[in-house]
């Protein structure tokens, strides 16, 4: 028991590991990078409880409103072992916006959420700098986030992030993919690369090959190997809104985590059955690298990756050919990789044994 001589010990929060003051310092550095992505209907201020959007300011009559969260996933921590913080806020907003068009929804405003155990505000402003940026890609705005500074929770230097997006649609306009029918065309519209799924994977691989990260990938001389990996997620918004509100697209399938075979299905209505074709385009060099490196089945590569295919769209067939040319015109790499034919709902992909390995026997892999 403690004498009464003894001096007290003063206690702090800064003595706990949490430092308010450079919690403010960032709220105070990142402004400018908010205010940056104001847009009709907010004005992008930062530093209250809670911000407002008006819709009708943006637009709006009758919207309904869409929203969805996600994060990076293990993507993060090579970002954190690499020093690559600049890029990783544009993953956060285009997992989060991506999965909003495909509701036919405009992004309107986004929220983040950085957790660490100690923050370090260069590297905090660096990450939201690039969540600033790919808001501004989405047109939506950054209206307010949150950074939370947990000692004991995260190790030196990790951290961790999520993302929060309300989107709008006029009512009536949604995609739902009730108008898919028997006989559209699937578009594929071209990956940037990983985007942020199937990481785990990758670093194991990583790991159990001693791959080099930091030097010229086996597959390209010009450019070193992280800088593949890290290449942020394709943000698809702008290019596909217009053709959204046109009508020209029945159905939109974000390629995420589940790959092709996973994610195609959920816009289809029973009775319909995508077919893709693997000989419709060059699989990625990157991807041929991925798959060789770990000896992946292709049904497995088809299950966790892109495979070069970011976006799915289902349209009408007497309308995909010039949808191609208009979404090369706008900046995208598109391209026929399938068809919608009756039967179980389901994903088949098929093709010859070339397609996307020539280590593997190439099988028809289904999933319902």
């Amino acid at each position: 028991m403690a004498s009464n001589d003894e001096t007290q010990q003063s206690y702090s929060y800064a003595k706990a590991g949490v430092d308010i003051a450079a919690g403010n310092a960032l709220v105070k550095a990142i402004g400018p990078l908010a205010r940056a992505t104001a847009r009709p209907g907010a004005d992008a201020e930062l530093g209250g409880f809670g911000a407002f959007f008006d819709p009708r300011a943006a637009g709006y009559k009758d919207p309904l409103l869409v929203a969805g969260n996600d994060g990076v996933g293990t993507k993060v921590k090579l970002a954190i072992d690499h020093d690559r913080h600049d890029a990783i806020g544009i993953d956060l907003v285009a997992m989060c916006v991506n999965d909003l068009i495909v509701q036919g929804a405009e992004p309107l405003f986004f929220l983040d959420y950085f957790a660490t155990g100690k923050l370090d505000t260069g590297v905090a402003e660096r990450v939201v700098a690039g969540i600033a940026e790919g808001c501004r890609m989405a047109g939506c705005a950054l209206i307010g986030g949150e950074t939370a500074e947990m000692p004991g929770m995260y190790g030196p230097g990790d951290y961790d992030l999520a993302g929060f997006c309300v989107g709008a649609v006029e009512r009536g306009e949604q995609l739902t993919g009730d108008r898919v029918a028997e006989g559209d065309v699937l578009i594929g519209l071209a990956s940037s690369g990983v985007h942020s799924n199937g990481y785990s994977l990758v670093r194991r691989l990583a790991a159990d090959k001693g791959w080099k990260l930091e030097r010229p990938a086996l597959f390209d001389n010009e450019r070193l190997l992280i800088d593949y990996l890290i290449e942020p997620t394709r943000i698809y918004v702008k290019s596909l809104l217009p053709f959204i509100r046109a009508g020209r697209i029945h159905a939109l399938a974000h390629i995420t985590g589940g790959g092709l075979l996973e994610n195609v299905p959920r816009v289809l209505p029973k009775g319909l059955h995508a077919r893709i074709n693997a000989d419709a385009w060059e699989q990625p060099r990157l991807m041929a690298f991925l798959q060789a490196q770990g000896a992946i089945e292709p049904g497995e590569m088809a299950r966790t990756f892109n495979c070069g295919v970011g976006m799915i769209l289902a349209v009408a067939a007497d309308a995909a050919a010039s949808l191609i040319a208009d979404l090369t015109a706008a900046g995208e790499t598109a391209f026929t990789v399938g068809e919608i034919i009756a039967g179980e709902k389901g994903c088949t992909v098929f093709g010859s044994a070339e397609a996307w390995s020539a280590r593997a026997p190439w099988e028809a892999v289904h999933v319902g």
